[in-house]
């Protein structure tokens, strides 16, 4: 469709937005805007960085939480008395 336009037709429409708009607010318009995209970019920036932060730092927790022996406990928050759990490895033939 824009292909189709002619120069006067396109000059024309540009006047016409001017006209609706005003000269005085698009510059604001577009300033406004310009400074919505370059929150977003830098939303978007700190987003994956975040995420490539975390990501490293998960593994080494599971690893850590695999390794570490598993334990009863007699009550929430009591360690005195916690036990090691014996693991049974039950396959089925």
């Amino acid at each position: 469709m824009i292909g189709n336009l002619k120069p006067l037709e396109i000059v024309l429409i540009i006047v016409v937005i001017l006209l609706l708009f005003g000269a005085k607010k698009l510059p604001e318009m577009a300033r406004s805007l310009g400074k919505s995209a370059r929150i977003l970019k830098s939303e978007a920036k700190a987003m994956k960085k975040d995420d490539a932060e975390s990501a490293p730092a998960s593994t080494t927790d599971q690893a850590a939480q695999q390794a570490a022996p598993r334990t009863i406990q007699a009550a929430p928050g009591d360690v005195s008395s916690a036990r090691p759990v014996a693991e049974q490895n039950t396959t089925k033939s």
